[in-house]
């Protein structure tokens, strides 16, 4: 089956109080448009549109970074859904197969409803997706018999007794491609707004003979973001829902509410993730790994039997193969450690490969950047690089080779070879205690003075 998803992201969102497009501010790192997308690239769509409006630049940026063939159409000005709906005529007049209305700003939309709702294509030319509120509020109500859907009535213009309805409208729609253009088409703007409102084909529909259904679904999943205060009920209900399906998939968890999970995070079972520990975009870890307390992890990937922290920072291009050791206050990035190396304490690791079995001393820095380039540092098999080293890349440490505490490593080091680069001791015999009298009477001439 073919499907279309139309993505409705143009609204400013002047209650979130911001320059920033609503769609773009972000709920597990990412933006509440890549969660609507994410529920529909599961539906294998062909055509992806995203109606942009407010800083249409940086929405179109975030569509296809999301997707590189997403379709980005403009709206300006901004009169109503079905009038947003009709900027993405155009592009999908010749589409075949389905379409689904979706909304930037209503992240959790399960791919299951979506399913739901082209299954729910059969039996109807247009279908709704409709929820049980609790608190009905000034929602659309749905007047349904089953899941036929007669009409849709908005909250002013609905009696008591519709008004104490409790099945409302979500706002996503699914129809044919070819119907949903030829209904938007009809549309008008003859109400107190002048806005041209996609509710309307539902009756427009049943005006042309053609049935309107209605899908439900939990009314978490149409929580919709149009305040700092809901985008912070939309992070705490993602986490939870992450924790929850991680422990369920077999992940320990130690502490679970001080967890942070991103949108694609993902975790194997029996790994173990430790208190307070924040994942950003990207980050696999694989079965059996172990990512102590406070840890931040971004980009990488863990291999089983690794062991991250605690307070360790892995950052984007690192890769832990099996049975590595970070420990702690170490940050690894852009880096590819093999099988059993073992970085301990204090050290940065940025734009390098170290072979298997490698042992990093406390306190090593591999010297990436020289103010305008980064250069890499490759460190071979079952070498011991001493603490304090200092690898001044570009620079390569053959297998078996070890380092002398303390040493600025500017030149490669042959394999087997010890190297040492740093400058000779001198002792002057008691000079210490000369110096530190001289400063204690410089000390206390000052109190004087």
């Amino acid at each position: 089956m073919s499907v279309s998803l139309i993505v409705l992201a143009a609204g400013l969102g002047t209650r979130m109080n911001s320059d920033r497009p609503k769609v773009l501010h972000s709920v597990a790192a990412a933006p509440l448009l890549h969660h609507a997308l994410t529920a529909g690239r599961a539906l294998e769509p062909s055509r992806i549109v995203v109606v942009a409006g407010h800083g249409a630049d940086e929405v179109a940026a975030a569509a296809t970074a999301f997707d590189e063939a997403a379709e980005v159409v403009i709206q300006e000005p901004q009169l109503g859904t079905a009038h947003a709906v009709a900027q993405a005529a155009p592009l999908l007049a010749d589409a075949a197969g389905e379409a689904i209305v979706l909304y930037g700003d209503t992240p959790f939309i399960r791919p299951e409803t979506l399913a739901a709702m082209l299954d729910a294509r059969a039996r109807h030319a247009v279908v709704v997706l409709g929820f049980q509120a609790r608190d009905p509020g000034r929602y659309g109500r749905l007047i349904a018999t089953g899941d036929d859907l007669q009409r849709i009535v908005e909250y002013k213009d609905a009696t008591e007794a519709e008004r104490a309805i409790t099945l409302c409208n979500s706002g996503v729609i699914c129809a044919s491609a070819k119907t949903l253009f030829d209904l938007v088409a009809q549309v008008g703007n003859a109400n107190a707004a002048g806005e041209y409102y996609l509710t309307d084909v539902v009756e427009l529909a049943r005006k042309a003979g053609l049935s309107a259904g209605v899908v439900t679904c939990d009314e978490s999943e149409t929580l919709g973001v149009n305040t700092r205060a809901q985008l912070a009920e939309a992070e705490a209900a993602f986490q939870t829902r992450a924790r929850a399906e991680a422990l369920e998939n077999g992940v320990t968890l130690t502490a679970p509410e001080t967890v942070f999970f991103a949108i694609d995070t993902y975790i194997g079972r029996d790994a173990i993730i430790g208190p307070n520990v924040l994942f950003g975009p990207g980050v696999t870890i694989e079965s059996g790994a172990e990512v102590k307390g406070f840890c931040h992890l971004e980009g990488c990937h863990i291999s089983r039997g690794a062991t991250v922290g605690p307070f360790a920072r892995i950052r984007p291009g690192a890769e832990l193969a099996e049975d590595v050791h970070v420990g702690n206050f170490v940050e690894i990035k852009n880096a590819i450690l093999d099988e059993g190396v073992k970085v301990g304490h204090l050290t940065y690791i940025g734009d390098a490969d170290i072979g298997e079995f490698t042992n990093i001393g406390a306190g090593t820095v591999t010297c990436n950047y020289d103010g305008v380039m980064k250069h890499r540092t490759r460190i071979g098999k079952r070498a011991f690089i001493g603490s304090d080293t200092m690898l001044v890349a570009p620079v390569t440490v053959g297998d078996d080779a070890l380092t002398a505490s303390g040493s600025v490593i500017t030149e490669d080091v042959p394999a087997e070879a010890l190297a040492l680069g740093r400058a000779k001791q001198i002792n002057k015999p008691g000079l210490a205690t000369k110096l530190m009298a001289k400063l204690r009477a410089i000390k206390a001439a000052k109190g004087k003075s």
